[in-house]
């Protein structure tokens, strides 16, 4: 099956020649033959009460992205916008330059909305909704067993300065979305690597939703940096 393969790269700040402040942070697209360009810029947009607004509301769910066409904010591709948050659930629209909207996400934590696992929902204008779970429960089920050998395997590493022990110790991630009995969508844990397999997706959608997924990562959160 061929697809679109999305990566994000989150890489230390960034100045021009004026010491001016680039965006960092950029999804490229192995496939840029159509629509779709080989890389946008995404960067947090913080609300009036700066970084430490933005980190106190995003510990309800809440987000806020912009996406460039350059490093520079020379021209908006589309915008990622928090329309709930709280309680677990969280509901997010992606809106394209004009601002139109391109899909909406739901995020329902495990335990939270209505299962066991991480719940995602993919919605586009037109087009079914793809709901995706984070991690195969047989995976679940094993890390659920391990999880003592693990953390004593993390408690060792502590003091030996063990390396390597982040991977064996980090729960399932990997999310199939199914839609009409098909897998539009599919993030693989390994390389953090978002698939679109359909080829009616907007790709402003698909890096919207790699930019949300990364930025829900316990522990490399791309958006959480204080600065």
């Amino acid at each position: 099956m061929s697809s679109n393969v999305l990566t994000m790269y989150c890489d230390p700040r960034r100045v021009d020649s004026q010491g001016q402040a680039k965006v960092a942070d950029l999804v490229s697209f192995s496939d840029a033959s159509g629509p779709a360009p080989s890389a946008v810029y995404v960067e947090r947009e913080l609300p009036p009460g700066g970084t430490s607004a933005y980190l106190a509301a995003r510990g309800s769910g809440a987000r806020s992205f912009a996406l460039w066409a350059d490093d520079q904010r020379r021209e908006r591709v589309a915008t990622v916008v928090t329309l709930s948050a709280g309680s677990g659930v969280a509901r997010f629209q992606v809106l394209g330059a004009h601002g139109e909207v391109i899909g909406t996400f739901m995020r329902e934590k495990a335990l939270r909305g209505r299962g066991l696992r991480t719940r995602w929902t993919v919605h586009q204008p037109g087009g079914p909704e793809a709901v995706g779970f984070k991690g195969r429960i047989v995976w679940w089920w094993m890390w659920w067993l391990l999880l003592p050998l693990m953390t004593m395997v993390l408690v060792i590493s502590v003091f030996d300065n063990s390396p390597g022990v982040g991977g064996f110790a980090r729960a399932p991630r990997r999310i199939r979305w199914r839609a009409n009995g098909q897998v539009p969508l599919e993030f693989r844990s390994r390389g953090d690597k978002l698939h679109v397999h359909a080829p009616g997706v907007d790709w402003r959608l698909g890096a919207a939703l790699i930019a949300l997924l990364r930025s829900f990562n316990a522990g490399d959160a791309w958006d959480s940096v204080k600065k």
